[in-house]
C-alpha cells in the first residue's frame, strides 16, 4: 500500500488554489468576448482584472525569486493573500452583474461563482496556516 506523499511544490504554478484561479479567469475571458460592446471599458475590464489579479497575487505572494520574497516576511505574506482574497470577492460581484445583466448564464454564473467561493476558501485556509507557508529563515 503507498502512503500519501505530500506534493512538492517549486512554485506558485503547482498551488491547487493557482491552478483554480487561473482556469476561472481563463473561461471568463472567453465567455466575456460575448459580452455587448458597450461594456468594453467598464465590465469586461473590471471582471478580467480581478479574475486575473487573482493569480497575480497569488503569485506575488509565493514567488521567492522576488528580492523580498513575501514568502520570508509573514506580513507580507498574509497581505497578498488578502489582495487575492478580495480580488476573488470582486470577481464574484461582477459574476452576479453578469448574470442580472443577462450577459452570463445563470448556471454558467453559479458555476463561476462557486469556483471563486472554492478559491475564497483555499485561501483562506493558506491564511489560516501562513506559518507552514513560510520560508524558514537562516
Amino acid at each position: 500500500m503507498q502512503q500519501n506523499k505530500p506534493r512538492f511544490i517549486s512554485n506558485h504554478e503547482d498551488l491547487e488554489v493557482y491552478k483554480i484561479a487561473f482556469d476561472a479567469a481563463m473561461e471568463i475571458f472567453k465567455l466575456s468576448k460575448n459580452f455587448p460592446k458597450g461594456e468594453k471599458y467598464s465590465l469586461i475590464d473590471q471582471i478580467r482584472r480581478s479574475s486575473r489579479s487573482v493569480c497575480a497575487n497569488l503569485a506575488e505572494a509565493w514567488t521567492k525569486g522576488l528580492p523580498a520574497c513575501r514568502r520570508r516576511y509573514k506580513g507580507s505574506f498574509l497581505s497578498k493573500l488578502n489582495d487575492a482574497e478580495a480580488e476573488a470577492a470582486e470577481t464574484q460581484v461582477w459574476l452576479k452583474f453578469a448574470v442580472k445583466c443577462q450577459y452570463l448564464d445563470l448556471d454558467k454564473g453559479r458555476e463561476l461563482y462557486s469556483q471563486y467561493n472554492q478559491i475564497l476558501g483555499l485561501i483562506v485556509v493558506m491564511t489560516n496556516s501562513a506559518d507552514k507557508w513560510l520560508l524558514k529563515k537562516n
